[in-house]
């Protein structure tokens, strides 16, 4: 909490009661039995945690992207398979109260800041992950509706939940020929793949998202025709620090795992605490935490701002944090020997939610991309 503001304390102090109380005693059972964990969600939204950086008018809690990342990484630390998702469903939320008419912000985003209902982000499709620019999902307008048709892969919440931002092709190829539509659960041709088995987010459902002629109004249309990859791209770097922060999060309480099996665990007549290779381990995990932590919250800050360089820091906080905290939280594993290997213990779950950190909301390599064009454009 070094640097924070009282108020930013108490929103820490906030989310890490509730993720202790309400999330951590849970976490392996929802990871063993695939629980969607509805209702805690829904507690957490009466605290503010469903429309964190969302406007107050409609349901928002009104708060900073700071804010946003300080609570995400507490939530993390007692499950960081829901709290990524909800991190998704506030991105989604922030999209609609930012792109949307007054329409669409008073129609969708009181019942999802509330969490009465959860919302789905739609950009990856089977043939276009990185390379977002390419997809194929089509919209074909018909008076006053699209026609859609097509399909997503690896969509979170897909099938349990009720609002979906789609992108779809409108338009030529390329970036400039997509728009961004809001479907509701139920519509007409609105369908969904099997249920997909994953090594980790397990309390997530994952599923494909399929259009088979559905009928879209278009007054669903969430800004202009051709607007919708700029919409997308402008959500994901919000979703990268989001997903940053559940990083963080998840590292940190490995960090305290390994701290206290290494204090209680006794090997050669002592406690590992007294070896000085494992003590210089955990400093080395406690430094990357806390580097990481700072490159977030930077990052939080620029975005906040409007800043010129957000979307490159928004890029390098991604790739530093989810790689740094995956190397920590498989270090505080490999401390913990054969027991950190059993589902008895916390520490291999948080390494198997964090593990698909590097590969979404922008794969790390496309970071480095990122990171890189600008670098040369400059």
């Amino acid at each position: 909490s070094t640097g924070l503001t009282e108020d930013q304390k108490e929103f820490q102090k906030v989310a890490l009661d509730f993720a202790a109380k309400e999330m951590a005693p849970n976490m392996a059972e929802w990871d063993e039995k695939e629980i969607f964990p509805v209702e805690t969600m829904r507690k957490a939204a009466q605290l503010g945690f469903g429309g964190i950086y969302v406007k107050p008018d409609v349901g928002g809690s009104g708060l900073s992207r700071l804010d946003t990342s300080i609570i995400f990484e507490a939530l993390s630390t007692g499950c960081t398979s829901t709290t990524a998702y909800m991190s998704i469903h506030n991105m989604c939320v922030w999209m609609i109260d930012t792109f949307g008419n007054e329409e669409q912000r008073r129609r969708f985003c009181p019942s999802l800041c509330s969490m009465e209902k959860f919302a789905s982000y739609c950009l990856t499709e089977p043939g276009s992950g990185s390379d977002a620019a390419s997809l194929l999902t089509s919209a074909q307008r018909k008076g006053d509706t699209y026609v859609l048709n097509g399909s997503k892969a690896f969509i979170s919440g897909g099938g349990d939940t009720d609002v979906y931002v789609v992108m779809c092709r409108t338009g030529g190829p390329g970036p400039k020929g997509i728009s961004c539509l809001v479907l509701e659960k139920g519509m007409p041709g609105l369908s969904f793949g099997k249920k997909e088995k994953k090594v980790g987010w397990n309390s997530q459902p994952t599923r494909a998202v399929i259009f088979e002629d559905c009928v879209v109004p278009v007054g669903n249309r969430l800004g202009a025709e051709g607007q919708g990859f700029s919409i997308a791209m402008q959500g994901l770097n919000g979703g990268r620090i989001n997903i940053a922060s559940c990083s963080l999060g998840a590292a940190h309480a490995s960090v305290l795992l390994a701290q206290e099996h290494l204090t209680v665990r006794k090997q050669f007549g002592e406690p590992l605490a007294n070896n000085q290779y494992l003590q210089f381990r955990l400093a080395e995990m406690a430094t990357r935490l806390v580097a990481a932590r700072l490159m977030v919250r930077n990052a939080a800050r620029a975005l906040q701002d409007g800043r010129e360089d957000a979307a490159v820091l928004c890029s390098m906080a991604k790739l530093f944090a989810t790689d740094e905290c995956f190397g920590i939280c498989n270090q505080a594993l490999q401390m913990h020997g054969g027991y950190g290997y059993l589902k008895d213990y916390a520490v291999q779950q948080f390494v198997r939610d964090i593990r698909v950190h590097q590969i979404l909301e922008g794969t790390n390599e496309v970071m480095r991309m990122i990171v890189a064009r600008n670098l040369l454009q400059g």
